[in-house]
């Protein structure tokens, strides 16, 4: 039997949040900077998995593109 969260599934944000926060990004619905427009930051910290850094990271990739988390 196979576990179908250990695979990481395809997604465009960066490698440098690590394996375990790009797939449970993903498997959230957040495998796109767009999508991640969608949500604030402390929605993404209680996805196990996401934690400071991550947020820090995305919200930098997301600054490049003129964009941002959703405001509380």
């Amino acid at each position: 039997m196979t576990d179908d969260r250990a695979a990481v599934p395809p997604s465009d944000l960066t490698p440098r949040i690590g394996k375990v926060a790009t797939r449970e990004l993903a498997h959230h619905g957040y495998t796109h900077y767009e999508d991640l427009t969608r949500a604030t930051a402390q929605e993404l910290l209680t996805i196990h998995g996401v934690g400071p850094k991550a947020i820090r990271i995305l919200g930098e990739e997301l600054a490049e593109r003129g964009s941002g988390f959703r405001e509380a």
